[in-house]
């Protein structure tokens, strides 16, 4: 009995120790396997798709030739939303099939265990489907000129599981789409106007 409750109380103070470091190790793996996966996508598509402000944004101007709105594309926006989020769903599922091996002296945080003993596979994979939204930032350029850049915001939350432990990771990328300098002064209040998130 008092062997039972000895080993018990060992193994409770070493999965203190080693559970935040597990964690840790997971998460930085997870993020970086998912930050190259995703910049890949993210590339690949916008060399396929060629966008340009213009296919999201329409500057409309009055008779005087002064800035009245910035209005969005909904179509372009919403497909180029669906085609990134599709395939950077896609190219998770299919990357995220190798593994990670961490020595479990590292486990430990200790300076003088670090890659050493056995080593722990740690294995990725998407928790659920990756979110992808374009978002709309206007923020001033110089006297009299705005800065509209338009960007991909991608969260996903990837699960990574190791013997004894399994974490969940929310991870968050944001890419440059387009960007253009606008002249003039831009209304703050626009039907159908881009707003900034």
């Amino acid at each position: 009995m008092i062997l039972f409750v000895t080993g018990a109380v060992l193994w409770h103070k070493a999965e203190k120790a080693i559970g935040p470091v597990a964690e840790m190790q997971a998460e930085k793996y997870a993020k970086r396997s998912s930050n190259e996966i995703i910049s890949s996508v993210v590339s690949e598509f916008l060399d396929e798709t060629r966008y340009t402000y213009s296919d999201f944004s329409a500057v409309m101007h009055d008779e005087a030739g002064r800035v009245v709105s910035v209005e969005a594309v909904p179509y372009n926006i919403n497909k180029a939303q669906s085609e990134l989020a599709l395939r950077v769903n896609h190219d998770l599922k299919e990357a995220m099939e190798g593994t990670m091996e961490i020595p479990v002296g590292t486990l430990t945080g200790k300076y003088l265990f670090a890659g050493k003993g056995p080593r722990l596979k740690v294995k990725l994979c998407p928790a659920g489907e990756a979110e992808v939204s374009l978002k709309s930032t206007f923020e001033s350029a110089g006297i009299n000129q705005t800065s509209h850049s338009i960007t991909a915001v991608i969260n996903v939350e990837i699960s990574s599981s190791m013997p004894m432990y399994s974490f969940v990771t929310e991870v968050s990328f944001e890419y440059l789409i387009a960007e253009s300098i606008i002249v003039g002064e831009v209304p703050e209040v626009s039907r159908y106007a881009w707003k900034s998130i």
